[in-house]
């Protein structure tokens, strides 16, 4: 066992408590023990246990009144509960009321493992899910996601508030701009949160097994299923289901989609039971649907019906000011990942990675980072590590003709220290170094522009 399970063992029977004592000891779970329903509540009032193991009949408070109590303390401690042969009927009744699973006296030693093997077993999978589940939360918090532009703050606020609601949810952008990042922060800060997020790619799935796929199907439904599979729908029931290139789902599966949007419900492929669902929509494109509705390619009603609340997710060249601190951001995690050491980039490197025009937007970048930190041989990122894909993409390094906007020096001075500043983590001593001025001349400026106490 990776982990050692505490169980308390319930039993006013003074022999036959050790015996199961010892023998769950033995096979390396901790064990405490109590003598009566009474003792036990106290217990599970003062620490937590993984299980608890019960008889149902005790002198003072028996185990069904114990129970009770104990669920209402916490309700995540599975109870197996003892029973002789003739309180079975008693032993079912507990089962409705939220016991585990139940055992009759004398006790079968293997099904006494086996059982509390499969409470365990659920336990771990629980607890894998919860990391899993404040890993992604963490992941798609508003505050980890990178937005220094104005258009990203805007987009981020606006999440926020659609959050909250239950609004359907339609994000559309070019292929690579972080949609998917999107509808994992827009469902992490609703109420569904505790919910699964269930993903799916409408155009990954060939126009057959689609509708399996998100309905599911009974067995015998066609060749090949073998046995009954519930749908993404089913599996996202009291959260949220993110529907990825829903522009691609065939006309078919659109008349389908709109039926679960208006009436709540879904039916499996080859089944006739109806399965009302609590789900949350959000959907993505990277094409125009409006356009294909126009074209017939895409039902009318069914864009209305997922254009409820529309977030329009920039493409990164309309954002460039969030590219200093995406790229830094995988930089550090890529070199980690890759075991290098490296500070930052090259004052060259940025400056193409600002010119750069990034069709594939932040899923290039997060590449044409990765080759940088892969081939980097210096401390510092540089052009030559970068190998952009496409340099017809480079705009150019000033704009032709006289400027449009003539700045003050002082003003452009600012904005290249803190430029700096941000693309080395604030590293104080490296933006003096980049900017070729001393680290007191920089504790200056920075104390003027209000940046340093």
């Amino acid at each position: 066992m990776t982990k050692n399970f505490s169980i308390l063992v319930v039993d006013d029977d003074t022999s036959h408590r050790t015996m199961l004592s010892t023998l769950l000891t033995g096979w390396g779970y901790t064990i405490f023990e109590a003598d009566d329903g009474e003792p036990a509540i106290e217990m599970v009032k003062e620490r937590y246990f993984d299980l608890i193991l019960m008889d149902i009949r005790m002198l003072k408070v028996s185990g069904l009144e114990a129970m009770k109590v104990i669920q209402k303390i916490n309700p995540a401690i599975p109870i197996i509960i003892m029973t002789a042969y003739s309180s079975i009927e008693t032993a079912v009744g507990a089962l409705k009321t939220g016991a585990y699973d139940y055992l009759t006296k004398p006790i079968d030693f293997d099904k006494l493992r086996l059982t509390i093997e499969r409470a365990t077993e659920r336990l771990k999978l629980k607890e894998e899910n919860q990391r899993l589940r404040l890993s992604l939360k963490d992941q798609f918090d508003r505050q980890n996601i990178i937005a220094r532009s104005s258009g990203m703050t805007q987009l981020l606020d606006t999440v926020a508030q659609v959050a909250t609601s239950e609004a359907t949810v339609l994000i559309t952008g070019e292929s690579g701009t972080g949609k998917e990042l999107i509808a994992g922060a827009t469902h992490y800060n609703s109420a569904r949160r505790e919910g699964p997020f269930v993903k799916i790619n409408c155009a990954a799935i060939t126009e057959t097994l689609l509708e399996s796929e998100l309905f599911g199907h009974e067995k015998g439904a066609f060749t090949g299923a073998q046995r009954r599979k519930e749908g993404k729908f089913v599996q996202a029931h009291g959260g949220s289901i993110f529907l990825d290139e829903v522009s691609e789902m065939p006309l078919s599966m659109q008349v389908k989609l709109l039926r679960v949007l208006q009436e709540r419900e879904i039916t499996r492929v080859g089944g006739e039971e109806v399965l009302p669902i609590d789900v949350r929509v959000i959907a993505a494109t990277n094409k125009n649907l409006a356009d294909l509705v126009r074209e017939g390619k895409f039902r009318e009603d069914l864009y209305y019906r997922l254009n409820v609340v529309d977030l329009y997710l920039p493409a990164l060249r309309e954002r460039r000011d969030d590219i200093p601190p995406i790229a830094q951001r995988y930089l550090e995690i890529l070199a980690e990942k890759n075991r290098k050491s490296l500070s930052g980039f090259t004052p060259e490197a940025m400056d193409l990675l600002m010119r750069y025009r990034w069709p594939g937007n932040v899923r290039e970048l997060i590449n044409t980072v990765e080759r940088g930190v892969v081939l980097c041989q210096s401390e510092y990122v540089g052009v030559e590590s970068l190998r952009l894909m496409d340099e017809k993409q480079l705009d150019d390094a000033a704009p032709q003709g006289h400027p449009s906007e003539i700045r003050p020096l002082d003003e452009v001075e600012k904005e290249a220290i803190l430029f700096t500043l941000e693309a080395t983590g604030n590293n104080k001593s490296e933006t003096a170094r980049q900017l070729g001025i001393t680290r007191k001349t920089l504790h200056k400026k920075l104390k003027a522009y209000g940046v340093m106490p």
